[in-house]
């Protein structure tokens, strides 16, 4: 396991505010605020002057590629060119090939915009092309606060039609904080989905009984497969897959492999990077190399502990990472087969060299942008592609130069 330290130059940037009680009013206030949120019209993006960026193993052209965003947060590539951007606020957006972007789409289901959650993961049925089906990940208002949620819905080139909840996870909570929200489909057609630890039920990341901290394997229609690791086990959901995890914003599967790689925020430090392998302990709130937030005191026992598993990397101060992608094409040389990972706390992109499953070395990239990156894209291009967490928010395009 290797780990990283930085100066403190920045504040985690998800660091959440103190517990929230619940507040049926103001939960219900801010749903009918997401709502009722203005349509934006389609207006033209003009392309922006690259911008230069070297880095130890490419001379980059950074390209701000569509603008007019508001806090994007997941991005899919269609066959015809174009692209699907989720908005935590509840949108969902076309963005056509040369940058423009549409009027929110219609069909989209109702998000509880609080917090850290809202509409949050998007990805693409492995048979998109025929199928037209696509899967978002959102955070479903409940009468008690929230809870993350799948749909699987069909997309008929100007919204969404036959749109059905598939999972919820179970319990509910107050508090806007710790939704997770990743997806990605593994080589059999599965979806992989990632659920925060909600933060003031951070002790349920250790219990099997709820998806509270989980990373759950379903089928596209919501059914569990029949070779979940807790399948069968009494007193366990069988959507399960991995558990002890805190709050999960980045998920990929290896190129070579097919293992789902993922990253996670700690506390006050500890930010981690993880192989989740079929039901296996993480270790969060037991063991962390992250501090509580304020006093700095420890958390749990330590740092390891046996039947726990190690991140393969982690990082003190936290990053605060979001989004991942492996780079698996010849447009960028020197990059190809390394793992690309946002940070929202630094403002930067981390290229992480690779030996297998064991960290090499890593350089942090893009911080004189001062963009919170948000999710990582690679192309069909070939060429990179970011979101950046912000209130007018872009798409960056990343090219050799």
């Amino acid at each position: 396991m290797t780990a990283v330290r930085h100066a403190p130059t920045d504040r985690p940037a998800e660091l959440p505010p103190g517990p929230a009680r619940p507040d049926r009013r103001r939960a219900g206030a801010l749903l009918a605020a997401t709502l009722a949120a203005p349509v934006l019209p389609v207006r033209a993006q003009p392309a922006s002057t690259p911008t230069t960026v070297r880095s130890a193993r490419a001379s980059l052209e950074v390209t701000e590629f569509a603008r007019g965003l508001q806090h994007p947060w997941s991005l899919a590539f269609l066959p015809d060119g174009r692209m699907l951007v989720t908005e935590r606020p509840g949108r969902l957006r076309l963005v056509e090939p040369d940058g423009r972007l549409s009027a929110p789409l219609a069909g989209v289901p109702p998000v509880l915009a609080r917090g850290q959650g809202g509409l949050l993961g998007l990805v693409l049925s492995p048979a998109f092309a025929t199928d037209r089906t696509l899967f978002l990940s959102y955070a479903e208002p409940t009468p008690t606060g929230g809870r993350t949620a799948v749909a699987r819905a069909e997309f008929d080139g100007t919204g969404l039609r036959e749109v059905r909840t598939i999972f919820r996870q179970q319990p509910d909570a107050s508090g806007g904080n710790h939704w997770g929200g990743r997806m990605v489909f593994d080589r059999d057609g599965l979806l992989f989905v990632t659920l925060g630890d909600r933060f003031t039920l951070r002790d349920k990341a250790q219990d099997l009984g709820t998806h509270l901290g989980k990373i759950v394997r379903i089928r596209p229609d919501g059914t569990v497969p029949p070779d979940n690791p807790f399948v069968g086990r009494a007193g366990v959901l069988p959507e399960i897959w991995s558990y002890g995890h805190r709050n999960v914003q980045g998920a990929a599967l290896h190129p070579s492999t097919g293992r789902l790689w993922t990253h996670e925020h700690g506390p006050q430090g500890g930010d981690e990077l993880n192989v989740a392998r079929a039901g296996r302990n993480y270790g969060w709130p037991v063991v962390t190399f992250g501090r509580e937030y304020g006093t700095g005191f420890r958390i749990g026992e330590g740092t390891e502990r046996a039947g726990m598993e190690s991140p393969l990397l982690q990082w003190t101060p936290s990053i605060a990472p979001s989004g991942m992608a492996f780079y698996d094409a010849d447009r960028i040389p020197g990059w190809k087969g390394q793992l690309l990972v946002g940070a929202l706390a630094f403002r930067s992109l981390y290229r992480i060299e690779l030996d297998g499953e064991r960290v090499t070395g890593q350089e942090r990239m893009l911080e004189s942008l001062g963009r919170r990156i948000r999710d990582v894209s690679v192309g069909p291009d070939g060429l990179v592609y970011l979101l950046t967490d912000e209130p007018e928010g872009a798409i960056l395009r990343l090219a050799s130069r």
